[in-house]
This record gives C-alpha cells, structure tokens and sequence, in this order.
C-alpha cells in the first residue's frame, strides 16, 4: 500500500507542522456526509504503533490502519481553486462522491 504527496503539498506540510513543531501532516477518513466517507487533516505530532508513514520530498504522511485501504494508491496534492488554497486527494478508490464535493465513497468497505 502506498499513499504520496506532490512536491507542492509537502512543501506546504513541511512549512505548517514545522511551525507548530510538528512531525509531517496526518491524513485519515471519518464517516461523514451524504456519500458515506471525508477526509481528516491534521498535523501529525507523534506515529502510534498501528500508523503507516509515508514520505515524500522529505515530508512525513501518517495515516492510521483504519484509513489505509481507503486512501491505497492516493495522491495528495496542494492547488489554488479560485481565491483559496488546499489539499485536493486524487483517490482511485473513489466510487461516487456527493455533489458539493466534501464526501466520498467506495464500491467495497475495505
């Protein structure tokens, strides 16, 4: 299993969790919104024992065991839309999401 970020995102991950005195950003999926599934991001202060990490340019991506097999072969990049910046994931898993774009979900559980 594999998840990466784009040169863009971990710049953007090395400059906020440094600032906080961070380790690399945290990326997980919560149930939520009419689709099923949404993305959590928050900076990662510690890697438990059930945390796969990733790295990418140097970035640290720490994402629990829960979340993985939604996440598998994603790529997390960092855009301008419009006036504002953020993280966009480019999920293959992704079988329908909701049409204000907050939530997705999968054909399978895994």
């Amino acid at each position: 299993m594999t998840v990466m970020m784009t040169e863009s995102a971990a710049r953007h991950v090395q400059v906020k969790s440094g600032a906080v005195g961070g380790i690399g950003l945290r990326l997980g999926v919560k149930q939520a919104g009419c689709t099923g599934l949404a993305y959590v991001f928050d900076i990662a202060r510690e890697i438990g024992e059930a945390d796969s990490v990733f790295e990418s340019f140097g970035v640290k991506l720490v994402i629990d065991q829960r979340s993985l097999p939604y996440l598998n072969g994603s790529q997390l990049d960092y855009v301008r839309e419009g006036l504002s910046q953020v993280f966009k994931v480019n999920n293959p898993n992704i079988k329908a999401s909701c049409g204000c774009g907050e939530s997705f979900s999968v054909e399978e559980k895994p």
